[in-house]
């Protein structure tokens, strides 16, 4: 196989049987998943985005206590306090409550957790990995992983990030296509739907700008996927939309069922959900505000807040129509298989 000495050096520099790491997915990380992919060889993961240190320790402690492999922690870099408009988000609450429970005044008002006690949370859990999204960690952070032994895994979207990420002493590129569900790594959010590559001009390009290992994801979800961005160059790949089918993923059934049957061309990109560009699923709910005429979102968290109501709604009722039903390009491969079943499988078939 192409660049077989490179993925040699990866798996054994990680503990990895196969070159397979779970893309850790905010909100769609249960331990379940980890503990499947790690047992069978892969690379764990959380998306962490949403949770506080005490959430983040729980999640380690039940990964460590049924699995002894590698695994990844994930943030988000934070933006500014965005700017609101309380005239939009009166008309966004109106828009809203015709697709989930009414709306008040401070529906918008949700706030992050504090970004540096789950900084402190990942370093106290010394993961194999703290890997980063939306931008890169601060100096002193990136010094006090390395001093803790610890690997930073820099996602990006675009050559440039990825040349930023390496002057600032990432030691492994994530090169994220336009393909993959939910939220890419895009360091500027304003810039998410005017700079989109796909993976496999992405890939190769990066691969030829940085001297780092560079690990794959976006848009793969079967064997060809995994062969093709190993022959550009990839040391590894990451999964996540093609593990979401997977009964440890824990997706609701109308999600997981609806992925199955979504072409290329049926999902896309939409800021309707959370403020940030994320590709979707085309629901009713998506297609109506993504419609002229429709308000405009609300930065990012302000929109998340606003539509967190209808979101538990829509899952209370199995509804993937007015869900948060994030989807990749490639979400009509995966398989609902057991997700070690799937791993093993997908490398087998990437080798021959």
């Amino acid at each position: 196989m192409p660049n077989n000495e490179n993925i040699q050096r990866f798996c054994a520099r990680f503990n990895l049987r196969a070159p397979i790491l779970l893309a850790p997915m905010a909100g769609v990380s249960p331990t379940s998943l980890s503990i499947a992919v790690i047992q069978a060889g892969g690379m764990g993961s959380c998306g962490a985005l949403l949770m506080q240190p005490e959430a983040i320790r729980s999640w380690v402690s039940e990964v460590r206590a049924q699995s002894n492999g590698p695994f990844n922690l994930n943030l988000w870099i934070p933006e500014a306090a965005p700017t609101r408009d309380e005239v939009n988000e009166n008309l966004l609450c109106n828009f809203l409550g015709q697709w989930g429970p009414a709306l008040g005044p401070d529906a918008g008002n949700a706030t992050p957790p504090d970004f540096s006690s789950q900084c402190a949370a990942l370093l106290e859990a010394k993961p194999t990995v703290i890997s980063s999204v939306m931008g890169l960690y601060p100096p002193a952070f990136v010094q006090a992983m390395k001093a803790t032994g610890i690997t930073w895994f820099a996602n990006v979207s675009t050559v440039s990030e990825a040349l930023s990420a390496e002057a600032a002493g990432a030691d492994v590129i994530v090169a994220q296509g336009m393909e993959a569900g939910g939220h890419r790594g895009c360091f500027d959010g304003v810039l998410a739907e005017s700079q989109l590559v796909g993976l496999f001009a992405l890939l190769p390009a990066i691969v030829d700008a940085v001297k780092l290992p560079v690990v794959a994801t976006g848009g793969i979800a079967d064997a060809r996927g995994i062969a093709a961005a190993i022959a550009l160059g990839a040391s590894a790949v990451q999964i996540g939309s093609g593990f979401m089918r997977c009964p440890e993923a824990k997706l609701p059934s109308a999600w997981a069922d609806a992925m199955a049957n979504a072409k290329p061309e049926d999902t896309v990109l939409t800021r309707a959900f959370s403020g940030r560009a994320g590709r979707s699923l085309r629901t009713n709910y998506v297609q109506a505000a993504n419609a002229e005429g429709a308000p405009q979102p609300a930065p990012y968290p302000v929109q998340r807040s606003l539509t967190a109501a209808m979101r538990e709604a829509a899952v209370k009722a199995n509804d993937v129509q007015r869900m948060q039903a994030w989807a990749g390009q490639a979400s009509y491969m995966a398989q609902a298989i057991p997700a070690g079943e799937l791993l093993s499988k997908l490398w087998t078939e990437a080798r021959a």
